[in-house]
């Protein structure tokens, strides 16, 4: 949405907050499997939030119409994240390449095992990556790591 040209003289930080309050009041409203006269109800929120009587009318109709698929895809995301159970990994060295030219480059095929508790299905992620890559994952959950060090000694 910021690349929109309509949307171009409107501050950017606005236009987050505007998006993610959208987002938030349909999956609220997803959640709860809302029925037009709830949605109705959210009518006086979206005018305090100063929106005209047409956008909020067309906001309910939009909603109506995709409700049933927003459910859908919602039940498909799951209520609780996903956990990393347990991580593996291997060396990978590609000595040539579809061409037969020689490569000799190495790379890193990491598995994530990921354990859902809403379906209790432990579905594998793959991914292969090169040593800056990996290098640059492990700096980043480093970070994630101490990050919430800190927030649970606040």
């Amino acid at each position: 949405i910021l690349d929109d040209p309509d949307l171009k003289d409107i501050d950017p930080t606005v236009l987050k907050h505007c998006h993610a309050a959208a987002a938030t009041c349909i999956l609220e409203a997803g959640k709860q499997q809302a029925d037009i006269s709830a949605i109705r109800h959210l009518y006086t929120c979206l005018e305090d939030c100063k929106l005209d009587k047409e956008r909020i009318e067309q906001f309910c109709t939009e909603y109506q119409k995709n409700k049933d698929s927003l459910e859908i895809l919602l039940g498909s995301i799951g209520r609780s994240p996903l956990h990393i159970t347990d991580v593996s990994w291997r060396l990978e060295y590609q000595i040539k390449n579809n061409q037969l030219h020689k490569t000799y480059q190495p790379s890193y095929l990491v598995t994530l095992n990921i354990e859902n508790s809403d379906s209790g299905s432990h579905p594998d992620v793959s991914f292969s990556c090169t040593m800056e890559q990996l290098q640059d994952l492990v700096g980043k959950l480093k970070d994630a790591a101490k990050s919430l060090e800190r927030a649970t000694q606040m």
